[in-house]
């Protein structure tokens, strides 16, 4: 066979294969190419949006937490108003109760004072008339110096 010939004829059969996979072969190549960066685009540009997103959501956050944190604040610090107002109260109630308890004591220890006073009174005058009745030697009658009696309580 002649050199010319072959090569022709592997020009003419390397022409059919480059038209034929110009045709059928490299259309659905070039398609899935394509179909695969526009993929590849859209998860780029879905992952700048999600990134975005995920920015905004965390400046959100930050901005509720702050929030959060003087609300707290706030509350705590009412609180701490609450809780100091209220052991105010329990002081001014404790030295009220204190003092009207000291006034009570000291009016009961004044009447105790007084009725010792009385019952020492008593006593005394018994001892002055039994002193007197020895002293004259007679029983004197309690009822007939009554008079004489109170002066003498009021004297002591």
């Amino acid at each position: 066979m002649n050199i010319n010939a072959t090569l022709f004829l592997q020009a003419i059969v390397f022409a059919i294969l480059v038209w034929f996979t110009m045709k059928f072969v490299w259309p659905p190549i070039t398609k899935v190419l394509d179909e695969r960066a526009q993929k590849i685009a859209d998860g780029l540009e879905a992952a700048d949006k999600a990134k975005a997103e995920l920015a905004m959501a965390n400046k959100r956050v930050e901005a509720e937490l702050a929030s959060s944190r003087n609300e707290t604040a706030v509350r705590l610090a009412e609180a701490e108003r609450r809780a100091q107002a209220m052991i105010d109260e329990a002081k001014a109630r404790a030295v009220e109760e204190g003092n009207r308890i000291i006034a009570a004591a000291k009016a009961e220890a004044e009447q105790q004072s007084i009725k010792a006073r009385d019952t020492l009174r008593d006593q005394v005058a018994a001892l002055a008339v039994k002193g007197a009745e020895q002293i004259l030697r007679k029983e004197v009658n309690v009822s007939v110096h009554a008079e004489l009696l109170g002066r003498l309580k009021t004297e002591l």
